[in-house]
Parts: structure tokens; sequence; C-alpha cells
């Protein structure tokens, strides 16, 4: 049996065609020139007469919108600067307000965007999606604009919303999550007037086309202000611990209100919350709450601003060990190290563009600290922060350290790098346990040390020799040359702070092993008598000072 076909029903006779003349016969062939026809020779329906004409001029007369706000504190300046920014008349003004992944700079962006004059005020979401969501996000535009649009396909509508704009001074389009400044320019290209906001992590690369604002964090009572107004939402609460909280979270906006949120809804006190982050840090980085955007997490947001690092080798790496250091003043010669010149600077670079890190411009970086902290916390279902990258991260930031400390820290000269490195190497050994410190750490340990003893900090050097002492135990044993040296170095960081019944006995021991294990007369064993020597002395006991003295000049003038 013939099978029954519905039958389409006829292309409308009077159907317009365009100025140019071409009829709806010619089809497709006349696609790359006519908005119209292409749609009419499929269309099984006549669309209203308003999809067949311009966008008129007065479309947005009554004002047109799709950018709400939602709980916003502080960043007075931030807006002042935006509004000086747009101030200036005539041709379109493009800026891009960029920075670190959950900065606040779309609350930014919403807040100042919905106050504005301009009749027609557009938000599109572009994260990866590009050109498409470009696109999309015009086609909606046009539909707002003139609602008979919704029958012509998407990609004319965003046609139509494009001639509108090119004709129009009086809108402003915000581009949230730009992730390529190539992803925006063929739309900016074709629009000679109005504004647009751009919001981005790239922190670079802009140069071309717009202007940049950089957005940090809050300062900490704005970062206060919006944790205790989202913790007393439903009602009074006890906020005691919300500035630890913010402190700990590096004021950045997306923490606070995530930790704020998740404190509102499970009923946790803010001093409760410090003490999870600390033991479980890995879920509460994760945790988001009911009715909130999963994908809005600090852990959510940086492992996908890291996915689009993959391509450029060592930058996880380079991550991860920056995490173990302090924030600020990272010395970039402390890097050398690592990577030939070019694929570090290359690394860095990337890093820097995407808002991760931050180049000081005076051979410096600095990372936020709560991305570090979240770079140290091994999660196995994160291939950037599997435990056994995060194990080898802290090893390699202690050899860089271990390499990079000057030999001779007595020497003036070696001062100013010494004090660049002293604030990293306390933050290495406070960022984990001494059972997880290397041959490297203990080295790292002993050079701050003994720089700290020539400056006269007595009780940070102390602790600093008997956790490489520890160490060099646990790794080599008590006879090992570098065990005896960490020995050695102990007792005379307590000689130095008057503690003489803790450093002789140590110089006593160490002499010993110097004479058993190496020898008597081996350099090593010479100095350890003469430091022996010396603490008797200041103690006061000449009886046993002069006679190890005597030995050990009658020994080195023959050796």
């Amino acid at each position: 049996m013939t099978p029954w076909h519905r039958r389409k029903r006829p292309v409308e006779a009077d159907i317009p065609t365009t100025a140019a003349g071409v009829s709806a016969t010619s089809g497709s062939n006349a696609a790359g020139r006519d908005l119209v026809n292409p749609v009419a020779v499929h269309a099984e329906y006549a669309l209203p007469p308003e999809a067949y004409a311009p966008i008129p001029d007065n479309a947005a007369a009554g004002g047109v919108s799709n950018i709400g706000t939602g709980l916003f504190v502080g960043r007075v300046d931030e807006l002042e600067a935006l509004e000086t920014a747009f101030a200036r008349p005539g041709e379109v003004v493009v800026r891009a307000v960029h920075g670190l992944g959950g900065v606040g700079k779309s609350a930014l962006a919403a807040n100042w965007a919905a106050r504005r004059p301009e009749k027609v005020r557009w938000w599109i979401t572009v994260d990866d999606a590009g050109g498409d969501a470009v696109d999309t996000g015009l086609a909606s535009l046009a539909r707002a604009l003139q609602p008979g649009l919704a029958g012509l396909p998407a990609e004319l509508q965003s046609e139509r919303a494009v001639a509108w704009l090119a004709g129009h001074d009086e809108w402003l389009l915000v581009l949230d999550n730009v992730e390529d400044p190539r992803h925006i320019r063929p739309l900016l290209d074709r629009v000679p007037g109005g504004r647009v906001l751009v919001t981005t992590r790239r922190a670079t690369g802009w140069h071309h086309q717009a202007a940049t604002i950089r957005l940090n964090v809050f300062d900490p009572a704005e970062a206060i202000d919006l944790f205790t107004r989202i913790l007393t939402h439903h009602g009074p609460r006890d906020a005691d611990g919300a500035a630890a909280v913010c402190e700990e979270l590096g004021h950045l906006a997306l923490a606070v209100e995530q930790a704020a949120a998740y404190c509102t809804e499970t009923g946790t006190s803010p001093r409760d919350y410090l003490d999870m982050l600390a033991r479980w840090p890995a879920t509460m980085f994760a945790a988001g709450t009911e009715g909130g955007d999963s994908e809005r997490t600090i852990a959510r947001i940086w492992h996908l601003t890291l996915n689009h690092l993959t391509n450029t080798p060592l930058t996880g790496d380079l991550l991860r060990i920056l995490a173990w250091y302090a924030p600020d003043n990272i010395p970039r010669t402390l890097l050398h190290g690592l990577a030939e010149p070019p694929q570090l600077a290359t690394a860095i670079g990337k890093l820097v563009a995407y808002s991760m890190i931050t180049d000081n411009h005076d051979g410096t970086l600095t990372i936020h600290r709560l991305l570090q902290a979240l770079a140290r916390t091994p999660d196995p279902n994160d291939p950037h922060r599997l435990p056994e990258a995060i194990d080898q991260a802290r090893d390699q930031a202690a050899a860089l350290l271990a390499d990079t400390f000057p030999a001779d820290v007595d020497r003036p000269e070696t001062w100013t790098q010494c004090r660049s490195l002293l604030p990293h190497t306390d933050a290495l050994t406070r960022h984990h346990t001494p059972d997880h410190d290397t041959a490297d750490t203990a080295h790292a340990l002993n050079r701050a040390a003994t720089y700290r003893i020539g400056q006269g900090a007595l009780a940070p050097a102390i602790h600093a020799f008997q956790r490489s002492l520890t160490t060099h135990e646990r790794l080599l044993g008590g006879d090992h040359p570098d065990t005896l040296v960490s020995r050695n170095n102990l007792a005379y960081a307590y000689e130095s702070a008057g503690d003489l019944g803790r450093a002789i006995p140590l110089y006593e021991q160490t002499l010993a092993d110097c004479e058993r294990v190496l020898d008597p007369e081996h350099p090593a064993a010479l100095v350890s008598r003469n430091n022996l020597a010396g603490a008797y002395e200041s103690a006061g006991d000449l009886g046993r000072a002069i006679p190890l003295y005597e030995q050990t000049l009658a020994d080195c003038e023959r050796v």
C-alpha cells in the first residue's frame, strides 16, 4: 500500500521579496544575501509581518533589560571607576573587568549595569561557548526587542540584533565570563557605538579591544558585611567568628558567600565552620547548598580554569609548587631550577593571564591564599589535585628553597636574598608535618636558621635547627655527617641563647660521634672540639676549656 504523506501548506503567494528583488523560488542560493526568503521557502506557516522587517528604531522605547541584582556589598571605588570609564560619549566604549575566579566580577557588573540609564541593558553569559554563546545571547535580545522574530532561525535573529545595535548607541551589553578576547571581536567590529562591559578571568590579551580594570578581593569590612547579611537573612544568628572565617578565606567573594550560605542552611556556627575547613578542606571547598548553583563553588571554578591550562606544560606543577610558599612576594628566582627559562616564563605567563597568580613587576609573584589551600588539598577525583602530584610538588618546593638559599649566609651581600626566602621557608614547614620533611627541607631549615642566628632571632632558629636534626636522624641516621652538622648547629643555637645546660651535652655528643665516625683529626672533629671548648669557657669551666683548646690548636697545626 502506498503510504500517506501529509502535504505541507503551500507558501503564501504574497510573501514579500527583498529590496534586491530576490524571489522566494530562488531558495537557499540567496541565503548569503537575503534574510527573509530562505525562511519562507521552508516555513510550514506564515510568520507575522514584523518578522520580515528590521527591528524598529523605537523598539526599546519602554526599556529592555534582562539584568537583575542580588545581594551586593561594598565596591564603592570599583563602581566609581566604571562610571568614570563609561562617561565618554560617542564611539563604542569597551571595558574588561578581570580577576581571579570567584572574586566577584559578575556581581559587580550586574549591580553596576542594573542602575545604568541606557534603554537597552542586556546580559550575555559567554563562558566556554565563545562566539556561539554571543550569537545565542544576541538572538534573545532580538526577540526581546521584536517578539515577532521568534519564528526566524537563531542566526537571523542574531543578525537583526547586531543591525539594530549598529544603528543605535543607547545600549549596554554585559558579556560575562569571556574566555578569549577573540570570541567577542566579531561583534565589537560591527557595532560603532554603545557600551560593552566584559568580565573575564583573562588579565592579558585585551590591548587591542578594551581597557582593563582589575578587581581584587574584598577588604575585610566588606567581606564580613556580606557574610553577616547572608548568615542573618532569615533572622538573628550568632556571627561570632565571622571575621576569622573571612580572613581564612582570603576575603574572596565567592568563598565568603559559599561559607555563609553553608552556615545558614546547616545551622553551623562560623567557629565550627573554621574547624571543619581545617579538618576536611576538600569537602568544604566543594560544598554547595540546596538551591544553589553546584557549578559555582571554589573547587569547581578553579578546576575549570585549570582545564584550560592543560595544554601549557608546567602550569599545574607550578601552581601546586607555589601553593607551599607564602602567598606574597614569591621571588621568581626561587623557581629558576624548575625548568628552562622559556618554558618557565610561558607557564608563569599563562597563570598570570588567567588571574591565577599576579606578576608584581618587581621580580616577585603573588597567589591567593585560598587558591594555595585548595592546590595543597589532595582529591583523588580531581586530576589537578591528585595526592601523588601534591606530594611531589611539596618536595619540589623544598628542593627549590634548598638550592636557592645562599651558601654563605654570614656575608651581608646575601642578606637581602635570605630575607626574601624566610617567609617561604616558614610557610613550607608550617603547611605540613615534620614527617613529610625531606633532606632538602632540612637543608633549607639549616640555612634559614643560621641566617636568623646572625640576626639575633634565636627562638625561630632553635625551632628550625631542632626540626632539621630530627629529619636528618630519621632519614640518614645519627652518624651521618649531615646529622652531625645539624646537632652541632642546634648546640650553637642553645649556646647563643645562653642555654649552656642543653648546649654542652649536644657538643659533647657531637664531638664523640665525629671522632668515632670520621677521625679525631678530621676537620669536622676539630671544629667540634673547638666549639665544645668555647662552651666550657662560656660556662666558666676553664679547667676543661683550656686543655681542649690546646689539643685543638696542636692538631690544627699538625694536620
